[in-house]
């Protein structure tokens, strides 16, 4: 039995992952409801290990993870219940994405004949049906992570995890993608976790983030939130500079030099408010102000002081 709305399908507690006193995970918690949810964090973070840990493909060092009101160490009846992008391409060259899915769907638990039906049926969602019987050899990096999306709906899960699945697309193959991910929640009602090291995918995609950061989760929310907090104001003026920083300052407003300006912390109105007033008390003309986001090296680096 599925959980309730607005109950965790996904949690994690405590999940510590070491390899040879290497350590991939260290004391990790967090849960997920329903919707599209968005692990972020460079290459090396853990977030591969996360998915492969609640697949019941690793086993945890310590702690535990519960997905669809089971273990994930009960891996047969799990992955029976969830589907599986993975990052890397593993896709057989000389079968046709059609024969592959309608396997997959097999080896997944469906007799043959609706195996056959929900293999047409995924390729149709992803745009591949006309070309469901040339051999997947010949496709494109796009389509081939089209047939890797088919690969973890097939079955009909209820939970989907997606491995960096924008990895090695161009931006209109990415938005295309993302596209997809976000057609498939809304249509089916099928749940999402999906990696990446991309804050603009997983910004346009999810409704919550996780952030991790060397196997440290460093932030978890709603990714509007998310957004909020990491936006600043980028001031330039003509003179006055340091006037206005201590005016800013004596707001209470956090203030950071940079070369041609200033850098504040937050965009909400009362921020604007504060440096309007302070632009006045320093008497220093405004040149330019615009909002700008942190780069995600600089988010981390502000997450772990």
């Amino acid at each position: 039995m599925l959980p309730t709305t607005g109950q965790a399908l996904l949690s994690v507690e405590h999940l510590t992952k070491r390899y040879k006193g290497v350590v991939a995970l260290d004391d990790v918690t967090f849960a997920i409801t329903d919707g599209i949810t968005g692990i972020l964090g460079e290459n090396g973070a853990g977030k591969s290990t996360v998915i492969k840990i609640l697949l019941g493909l690793l086993q945890p060092t310590s702690g535990s993870a519960t997905i669809l009101g089971q273990s994930a160490t009960d891996s047969v009846d799990v992955r029976a219940r969830v589907g599986y992008m993975p990052e890397h391409d593993c896709l057989p060259s000389d079968v046709s994405a059609a024969e592959f899915l309608t396997h997959m769907g097999e080896v997944s638990g469906l007799p043959p004949d609706m195996a056959r039906t929900r293999s047409a049926d995924t390729l149709r969602h992803v745009g591949l049906f006309e070309e469901r019987y040339r051999s997947i050899g010949g496709y494109s990096t796009g389509m081939k992570q089209r047939v890797k999306l088919c690969q973890a709906l097939v079955h009909d899960p209820a939970f989907v995890f997606l491995d960096e699945p924008t990895a090695g697309l161009d931006p209109a193959g990415r938005e295309e993608m993302l596209t997809l991910i976000r057609k498939t929640h809304r249509e089916f009602g099928i749940s999402v976790l999906f990696s990446s090291h991309l804050m603009a995918d997983v910004e346009r995609t999810c409704d919550r983030i996780i952030v991790l950061q060397g196997g440290h989760l460093v932030h978890t929310g709603e990714v509007a939130d998310y957004i909020m907090e990491t936006t600043t104001v980028f001031i330039e003026v003509d003179t006055n500079r340091e006037e206005l920083a201590t005016a800013l300052e004596s707001r209470g407003v956090a203030v950071t030099a940079e070369r041609g300006g200033l850098t504040v912390e937050g965009s909400d109105e009362s921020v604007y408010d504060q440096v309007r007033d302070a632009l006045v008390e320093a008497e220093a003309p405004l040149r330019r102000m615009a909002p700008r986001r942190r780069e995600l090296t600089e988010l981390f680096e502000r997450e772990s002081k």
